[in-house]
């Protein structure tokens, strides 16, 4: 079965942000580089483009938003399960339309399909204590 436009999105936006973690090239530029080199559908591009530049434009907000609900450093956390947690808190924080059970689910299967093997654990443990949270208060 193809993936939805948004799901689409989010594969191409973990894999940008992956890359810009590394290589901290201005966003816009490497936005544009790599719609050229995956060859981003148009479906699949307005979303992409806008969760990948609100992350990064956001991204100190959002690390101190997972650092309380992290057992460990953001450095210490493998950069692709960072990569998801991070654009899940951009959905959970910027996207009132798209259900919370749908960001931790799409987070949860990014994190089995790219992440280390109990990776989406993880992932599915900080994003629940996330929600949960934000639900209480």
């Amino acid at each position: 079965m193809k993936p939805s436009p948004r799901h689409q999105s989010r594969i191409f936006a973990m894999q940008a942000l992956f890359q810009w973690q590394f290589t901290q090239e201005s966003p816009e530029i490497l936005l544009q580089d790599f719609i050229i080199e995956h060859q981003v559908p148009e479906k699949s591009m307005a979303y992409f483009q806008q969760l990948f530049l609100e992350t990064v434009r956001a991204i100190e907000a959002i690390d101190q938003r997972l650092s309380p609900y992290l057992k460990r450093t953001l450095t210490s956390l493998n950069p692709l399960e960072l990569s998801i947690l991070r654009l899940a808190v951009t959905e959970l924080d910027h996207h009132p339309e798209v259900p919370k059970k749908v960001v931790v689910n799409e987070a949860i299967e990014l994190a089995k399909t790219y992440g280390a093997s109990d990776g989406y654990k993880f992932v599915n443990g900080v994003l629940d204590a996330i929600v949960k949270s934000t639900a209480v208060g």
